[in-house]
């Protein structure tokens, strides 16, 4: 019996799963506000939390599920993310909850490199592995894109603990699934965990997220703010040269002098970087500004998630083609145009004629971005360094995503927070005014009470909106500006390829 669909199936079902938990508490943001007393800061915890554990553990997990066994490893992130998402649920206060949503990233980025890495073990034939890669890109993003409906339709009959309730059940199917079909394969010579390297990339990433999320309130020209990205900056130079200086490195940093490599590393980061920027505010410009409930909110997205699920199929078939160069330069143009196109936006936009061709955009651009990107990326590094290679992969998505919701979160909580001061001033006291900018969630309960607020509140939220959109696009733009330049843009024959990847990288070696 072939059992490579199922094994398919499992692994897609993993890598879904913990890429719908990265958004679907998005919809559930107005109402941890209200419940938890939480503002925008804690709110960008809670969302980078996971994100900023996943991204900063990835590489790491990589290399250790090689290296012990990608079953095992499998198996044991899911429990721990399945027992992490229950707990979470039980909890009463938002400084747990971050905490929780910090395991459940460590666990997710145990999962995600290794579901990757299995397909690149199992699926050996170059045609076949295209594919897969597409079918695993497609629920990667659908995972992404339909975080926002499930929580929706979950806080549509339930509480918000619902929302972690759910993926309780999920996680128990996918272990179960993947005892069943999935075999076991490891690399024995992977080395020894590099440690020094995984703590100062820890840091330095922590640094530079904690350095974004707080400089709305400490000011981004404060000398705390300031120090925050000097040190960053400076964990970052250290990390670079530790590995350099390693004889087994967590992270091979000579691999990004390929521009296979390093130029589809950027462009997954910034594909993600403007995914989860734009969910972050969407999901609250519905509710608070439309005034949607969770499920009307989650409902109103799902054309970003079927663009993705097509375009990534269809990126992996179009790649061969066409060229690397050519389908992810034109997918960051697409994504580029989106984001100049929502930055428009206006309160009372009409959602068919507007909004849904502004999501198909936007999710045709990133679905072919991301399935080329990642088969670049994976052709770089033999089948038996397959955990390192979608380590990387995974990486580059979660480091996007994690910036993504700070930048771009932070920026618009600074935006919104100086216009809205500028609004109503003298309308309403100091302490009052100093909560609403704080949190929109706070501005909005109170909108009911005193006249002019709400539409003081729609001006700034829109002014946060388009700024952050707009720094979303040039960045794309940019981006396939650079992938234009520096990706190859030969086609690739299947038959052959592995053949000229080999000679690629032998005349790359001997230079």
């Amino acid at each position: 019996m072939n059992r490579k669909p199922l094994l398919l199936v499992t692994v897609c079902l993993a890598a879904l799963t913990i890429n719908l938990d990265t958004t679907i508490v998005n919809v559930a943001l107005p109402s941890l506000a209200r419940e938890l007393d939480a503002d925008t800061r804690d709110l960008l915890w809670v969302v980078d939390g996971y994100n900023l554990a996943f991204a900063a553990l990835v590489l790491a997990m990589g290399s250790l599920s090689d290296r012990f066994g990608r079953r095992p490893s499998l198996v044991l992130g899911l429990a721990a993310f399945a027992t992490s998402s229950g707990v979470a649920a039980l909890v009463d206060s938002v400084e747990a909850l971050i905490a929780l949503r910090v395991v459940m990233g460590m666990s997710a980025a145990l999962i995600f490199p290794t579901t990757l890495s299995i397909i690149a073990n199992a699926f050996t034939d170059r045609r076949e592995r295209a594919t897969a890669l597409g079918i695993w890109g497609a629920a990667v993003g659908m995972g992404v894109a339909l975080g926002p409906i499930t929580g929706g339709f979950l806080l549509e009959h339930f509480s918000w603990h619902s929302v972690f309730w759910a993926l309780v059940p999920v996680g128990v199917v996918a272990i179960g699934m993947t005892l069943a079909f999935v075999p076991e394969s490891r690399d024995p010579a992977v080395p020894a965990l590099d440690l020094p390297g995984l703590v100062v990339s820890v840091a330095a990433l922590g640094t530079l997220t904690w350095t974004i999320i707080d400089a709305p309130e400490r000011g981004w020209t404060s000398s705390a703010t300031l120090t925050g990205f000097a040190l960053a900056a400076g964990l970052a130079l250290v990390f670079v040269l530790l590995e350099r200086r390693t004889e087994h490195p967590m992270l091979d940093v000579t691999l990004f002098l390929d521009r296979r490599f390093s130029a589809a590393c950027a462009s997954v980061t910034i594909a993600f970087f403007a995914l989860f920027g734009f969910i972050f505010l969407i999901t609250q410009f519905f509710q608070f500004l439309r005034d949607y409930s969770a499920l009307d909110t989650g409902v109103r997205i799902l054309p970003v998630a079927i663009s993705i699920a097509v375009a990534s199929i269809a990126g992996g078939q179009l790649a061969p083609r066409f060229g690397t160069k050519s389908v992810v330069g034109t997918g960051l143009a697409l994504l580029g145009t989106s984001f100049l196109w929502i930055s428009t936006l206006d309160v009372d936009v009409d959602y068919a004629t507007t909004i849904i061709p502004q999501m198909v955009l936007m999710g045709l651009g990133l679905g072919l971005v991301t399935t080329p990107a990642t088969e670049s990326i994976m052709q770089v590094l033999p089948p038996a360094r397959a955990g390192v290679g979608s380590a990387v992969n995974d990486a580059t998505r979660e480091l996007g995503g994690t910036l993504g919701v700070a930048i771009v979160g932070s920026l618009f909580s600074s935006l919104y927070g100086a216009r809205l001061a500028s609004l109503l001033e003298g309308r309403v006291d100091a302490a009052t005014l100093d909560q609403m900018r704080d949190s929109v969630g706070f501005t909005d309960a109170l909108a009911a009470r005193v006249p002019g607020v709400t539409e003081a509140m729609e001006v700034a939220f829109l002014d946060g909106l388009s700024r952050g959109c707009l720094v979303i696009g040039l960045l794309c733009l940019a981006g396939s500006a650079v992938a234009w330049l520096v990706l190859p843009a030969t086609r690739y024959d299947p038959l052959t390829e592995g053949e000229l990847a080999a000679d690629d990288r032998a005349a790359q070696h001997a230079a």
